[in-house]
């Protein structure tokens, strides 16, 4: 539960330097002073290096979390901090399928009606969002959250995997690296500069909030059932509520409580097995 807390006030952070210096900036200077965060703990003389299937999960993830980031940073610029983790909550669900599809899964009936739950719940939260009016660009940032979500369930899979055959050190170092290295890539098109002064205090702390966040999370998977740590990842909304309110002064609508609630349920409902009396996600893994 301190990851999913440590990692809700990363994201608390990372919206205000996306507001501030934007979200490709943001996501690079922070990844890079990552790489020597992690660095440090992970670089050490006489250190194994990684094998060849285990770096090539490295890079993968990196690239996947590269854009999963960008999707999720770039929307917490243009909707509530609750409201973007209420819809990314369906990233777990997207999983299962996902599994059924590459893993050759079935999918039960449970699962298509706690999806029918959760798809619900994100048309409730959209509902409210036309209510309050917000705007188009409050639209894109929504469709840029579940576009992240798609991505983040993908993400499950690969952690648990990456879990087994890397320590927490390892993971950190080589996602902040690959991520970084992707990220430069553009560079020549989309541009970068140097962030004032102002800023690098919060680069640095959501650096080190991310480094320990990922570090814990790690270590989490490879000890925990996934059980455990599905439900313990709906915390992050109340969080999410509590640092948007906090920091923000942004309102929780009855209409994001809601549609949360529905998204939760569908995700809790359709990781059980018959029998079970509590969340799985074994069958994404």
């Amino acid at each position: 539960m301190s990851g999913i807390a440590l990692f809700s006030g990363m994201d608390a952070v990372m919206k205000g330097l996306v507001l501030a210096i934007g979200t490709f900036a943001t996501m690079f200077w922070r990844n890079l002073i990552g790489i020597g965060l992690s660095g440090s703990f992970y670089l050490r003389p006489g250190m194994p290096a990684p094998s060849a299937s285990t770096l090539r999960l490295h890079i993968a993830r990196g690239v996947l979390s590269t854009l999963m980031g960008f999707l999720f940073f770039w929307a917490l610029g243009r909707v509530p901090l609750a409201q973007a983790i209420a819809l990314s909550f369906i990233a777990p669900l997207i999983a299962l399928f996902l599994a059924a599809a590459l893993l050759h899964e079935e999918v039960g009936r449970r699962t298509v009606i706690a999806s029918l739950a959760a798809f619900a719940g994100v048309v409730v939260i959209f509902v409210g969002q036309a209510r309050a009016d917000l705007g188009r660009e409050a639209l894109l940032g929504s469709l840029a959250v579940l576009g992240s979500a798609v991505c983040y369930a993908v993400n499950i899979i690969m952690m648990r995997k990456q879990s087994l055959v890397a320590s927490p050190a390892e993971a950190a170092f080589f996602q902040a690296t690959v991520v970084t290295a992707t990220l430069a890539c553009f560079i020549p098109i989309a541009g970068i500069a140097v962030p004032p002064l102002n800023q690098w205090p919060w680069l640095v702390l959501a650096a080190i909030l991310a480094v320990a966040s990922s570090s814990l999370l790690t270590w989490a998977y490879a000890r925990a059932e996934a059980s455990y740590l599905a439900a313990t990842e709906y915390t992050a909304f109340l969080w999410a509520s509590l640092f948007g309110w906090l920091i923000y002064r942004e309102a929780v609508s009855l209409f994001t409580v809601a549609g949360a609630a529905l998204i939760v349920g569908g995700c809790i409902a359709g990781a059980r097995r018959p029998g079970e009396s509590a969340p799985r996600l074994e069958a994404a893994i």
